[in-house]
């Protein structure tokens, strides 16, 4: 009984897949863009950071790698090659902007942000942030307000 209302299920779930197929399907040009893309994908399946305590999983290229199952050398051209940036430079890019977005957002303390984002020491995160946006990451809060 169970196993034929399972088969029914599958077959409805067939049918239907085939009257409505995936529209949003783009088959790859090339290796590179599939391996960009995916990286791309990876990365923004970390954020938004909901709390203090969920922080990232993958912070470098070669965490990015592995999850990917190719040499980091390989991800790296395949990044570089399909957005003009290499894979650490996106990586930063995105989490100076969840970290703005989290110091604009949230009543969370630096320290808070810090770990969420996956540094070890705030000071680490503070200096990090001030390199790459020239502001600290209090300066930006407070100019928001």
């Amino acid at each position: 009984k169970y196993d034929m209302l399972r088969a029914y299920l599958h077959l409805m779930i067939h049918e239907t897949m085939k009257m409505h197929p995936a529209e949003t399907f783009e088959p790859y040009q090339n290796a590179s863009q599939r391996v960009a893309s995916l990286f791309m994908e990876l990365l923004e399946r970390q954020f938004p950071i909901d709390s203090p305590e969920a922080f990232l999983k993958l912070k470098t290229p070669n965490d990015y790698a592995q999850s990917l199952s190719i040499h980091v050398n390989s991800l790296n051209r395949s990044v570089k090659e399909i957005t003009g940036r290499t894979t650490s430079q996106q990586i930063t890019s995105r989490i100076i902007q969840e970290a703005n977005a989290l110091l604009k957002h949230t009543d969370w303390n630096v320290s808070e942000i810090a770990y969420g984002l996956g540094f070890e020491e705030p000071a680490y995160f503070t200096n990090y942030f001030k390199k790459q946006t020239g502001m600290t990451p209090n300066a930006v809060r407070t100019a928001v307000v």
